[in-house]
Order: structure tokens, then C-alpha cells, then sequence
């Protein structure tokens, strides 16, 4: 099969590490890819965002299969419009992806699925927002209700800072992503991502991580995209997930099915577990970045048949086979990441790393320019191991960060603490 995948970041090149894994792959092109991406598949300038570009392209180069791997051109409909050409496309369509791409959609949907979530309230009036966050006393979340790069969430632990992130949001801190906001209670527990494959009917698990959302050593400091993540995630026993599944997840597919707009590709649930029970945090559209690494390293040449047979509306046929093994990966990204950070700093030392089915260090935001790596993203690599523990994954992740010569990179060290 001639397979395209969508994206550039530290997500597609691990969706095509594992896709090059499989014996149906007979040609892989990522478009724009990154120069990792570069160096195992043939990269393509295509403006992803532009779904008669991508048909255009898929046409002229024979493609069979597109797997969408962020959430912008899900959004966008670039799904749909692949689907209405022909193709084969894994990812869900505009109003099934809603429930990324809108916050206040979401909670809806959680309100007629009777699925256990944050309380909750959406404006679209500053005045209104700044009124409420002053009646109801911290710890809030305020959230973006749009699509905001995984930023648009600012967890408030004090009234002076909930108002202060209502001002943001509604000054345009994270662009028209703000221009409506959902303020949340603060839920207390241990968060855990869910992964399940969906193809319009049957629902699939296919593994659990834990990211690590804030900068810092110990989650202090701001939210970030992710600093690292691990596979599987303790605190989802078998149990709660099955809880997760029967109270939350196919509830929520049953309603989206109910409304004519059947959910086809992953749904990334983000839940906060306490005293054994799941309450959903947030849903995303596509595959968590950093998660996305490290389950694809557990999963392997497999994870290209489970996302073709969701294509397909074939999940009730397929199982997950799971090896007894750990993954961890650890984001290194640009000095001053979240906040402003240079690019175009030399990253040194790649070449020395092993690459193999237990150890990858997967691109994010890099280019190659005459003959050396550079930085040209916040996130920039994925340093990712698989072990038979998690003790032994991170120990191999960590000394690869150590022989990689980056001094504008930085990482926390303590991922997988929460585990361990």
C-alpha cells in the first residue's frame, strides 16, 4: 500500500516508525515530516490544511491509505473531503472531531450521555466569565473552549489567578481558541490518558499513558504540550478502564452516533481518577504527542492494522496483543519553552544513538540544514525506550538524553515519577 501520513511533529514520526514496521507498507510519504521524518520516509510540501491540495496529491501519487495526525486539519475537514474523493482516511470527520475542537460541544454531549465529568460553565462574555470566576471561589480551570495547541488550559489555584486567566483568554491569549471559555471545578485526583480506536460502531482500547503536563521537575511551573510521557499508566487498572469505557467512552460514541456523526479514528480520553473512579477531563481527536511515542513503540508494525481496520469498520475483528513491556519517552525542547525560546540552535550527537525496536528518538520540531540537525520548535525531540520495567525504560531514555550535545535543550528528569 502507498500510505500518507499528515503532520510534522514528535506524533508523526512515531506513527511512521511504526507504519514502516508493517509488510503492507510498500511506499510512506509524511507531509511536511520534519528531518527525522526525513530520514526513514519521503517527505512532501503539502499545506495540510487545504484538503483539495491533499486529494490532489493523494491522486497523483497513487496514495492508498491517509492517516491525519493532528487535530487542526480534523477540524478543518480535511477528513470529510478525503472521504468524499475516495480515500481511505484515518481520522475523524469535522463534527465528530468537535469534541476536541470544542470544549462547550463536548460538555454537552457529556451532559446527554450522563457521562461523569467536571461541573462546569461557558461564556462568550468577559464580564460574565470575570462575574462567576469571583462567586466561585479557586481552585478553577479555565479552558479555551477552541483548539489551542494543547496551551489553551490554565489551571487557577487562587482567585487572583482565575481572573487573570479569564483576562487572557478573552485579551487573546490563545487567538480566536479563546474567544469562548469553559470554566471548570477543579477535580481532584491522578490523570491518566485512555486510548481507544473507534470505527463508528465498535470501540477498541488500545492502551493507557500518563503525560507530564507542566514544565518542571515535581509538575510545577506552566502547562506545556507535554514533557514526557510512559505506557502503560498504573493507575488505569484494568477496572477502572473498564468503568472508563462503560460509563464514559461508549456512552459518549452511542450519543455522537445518535446525532449522525459516528465517531471513525482514536479518541484520547484524558481522565482524572479518584478513589477508583473515572471522570473525564477532556477529549481529544487524534493521538496524545508525547503519548503517541510510546504507545507506538509498544504496539509496533500492529498499530498500522488497527488504525486501517477502523478505516475500514472492521474493530469488532481485531485484537490488541500486548507484550508485558514499559515505554517512556522524554521531551527535550528550547530553553524558555513555553514561553519565547530561539530557534536555529545545532543539535549534536544524534548520530550516536541507537535505533532500534527498544530505543528511538523520535523528531519534533527539527530541520536539517547543511548537514546538521538544528531546532525549530518549543518541543523538538522525543527520547523515547521501551524496558521490561518502567525503572529499566527510563534508564535508557535518560542515558540517551545524557549523550545528546544540545546546550539550548533542556528536560525535566523525574518523568515516570508518579509510577516509580
Amino acid at each position: 500500500m502507498n500510505i500518507l501520513i499528515l503532520g510534522s511533529g514528535g506524533r508523526e514520526h512515531s506513527l511512521a516508525w511504526a507504519t514502516l514496521q508493517n509488510p503492507k507498507c510498500d511506499k510512506l510519504i509524511v507531509a511536511p515530516g520534519n528531518a527525522g521524518i526525513a530520514m526513514i520516509a519521503d517527505c512532501a510540501a503539502l499545506d495540510i490544511m487545504d484538503g483539495a491540495a491533499v486529494i490532489y496529491f493523494c491522486e497523483t501519487n497513487s496514495i492508498d491509505f491517509v492517516i491525519i495526525g493532528p487535530e487542526a486539519p480534523l477540524a478543518a475537514g480535511v477528513a470529510d473531503d478525503l472521504r468524499g474523493a475516495g480515500f481511505l482516511v484515518f481520522g475523524p470527520s469535522a463534527a465528530a472531531a468537535q469534541l476536541e475542537a470544542s470544549k462547550a460541544f463536548t460538555k454537552e454531549i457529556c451532559d446527554a450521555a450522563n457521562a461523569p465529568t467536571a461541573a462546569y460553565a461557558h461564556f462568550t462574555d468577559h464580564a460574565r466569565a470575570r462575574a462567576y470566576v469571583a462567586a466561585n471561589p479557586a481552585p478553577l480551570v479555565i479552558k479555551a473552549d477552541g483548539l489551542a495547541a494543547g496551551k489553551g488550559v490554565i489551571i487557577a489555584m487562587t482567585d487572583e489567578e482565575a481572573a487573570a486567566a479569564v483576562d487572557e483568554m478573552f485579551d487573546g491569549a490563545f487567538g480566536d481558541a479563546g474567544a469562548e471559555v469553559v470554566i471548570e471545578e477543579f477535580m481532584e485526583g491522578e490523570e491518566a490518558s485512555f486510548f481507544v480506536l473507534c470505527d463508528g460502531e465498535t470501540v477498541l482500547p488500545i492502551g493507557t499513558a500518563q503525560d507530564h503536563k507542566r514544565v518542571g521537575d515535581g509538575d510545577t511551573g506552566p502547562n506545556t504540550g507535554g514533557m514526557g510521557a510512559y505506557s502503560p499508566a498504573p493507575v488505569l487498572t484494568d477496572e477502572i478502564a473498564e468503568k472508563a469505557l462503560n460509563e464514559i467512552i461508549r456512552p459518549t460514541m452511542a450519543e455522537m452516533a445518535k446525532r449522525g456523526m459516528p465517531y471513525q479514528g482514536v479518541l484520547y480520553a484524558g481522565l482524572m481518577i479518584e478513589d477508583g473512579q473515572p471522570r473525564l477531563v477532556e477529549y481529544n481527536a487524534r493521538f496524545g504527542d508525547p503519548e503517541c511515542q510510546v504507545l507506538m513503540m509498544r504496539l509496533g508494525a500492529q498499530a498500522f492494522d488497527l488504525m486501517h481496520a477502523a478505516s475500514e469498520s472492521r474493530l469488532s475483528d481485531m485484537r490488541v496483543n500486548w507484550g508485558n513491556d514499559h515505554a517512556l519517552t522524554i521531551v527535550m525542547a528550547a530553553k524558555g519553552y513555553p514561553g519565547s525560546y530561539e530557534k536555529g540552535s545545532v543539535i549534536k550527537g544524534l548520530d550516536a544513538l541507537p535505533e532500534d525496536s527498544k530505543n528511538m528518538t523520535f523528531h519534533a520540531g527539527t530541520t536539517a540544514s547543511s548537514g546538521m540537525i538544528t531546532a525549530t520548535g518549543g518541543r523538538v525531540l522525543n527520547v523515547t525506550a521501551r524496558g521490561d520495567t518502567l525503572a529499566d525504560a527510563r534508564t535508557r531514555a535518560y542515558e540517551m538524553v545524557d549523550q545528546i550535545d544540545w546546550p539550548e535543550g533542556f528536560c525535566r528528569r523525574d518523568i515516570g515519577w508518579r509510577a516509580l
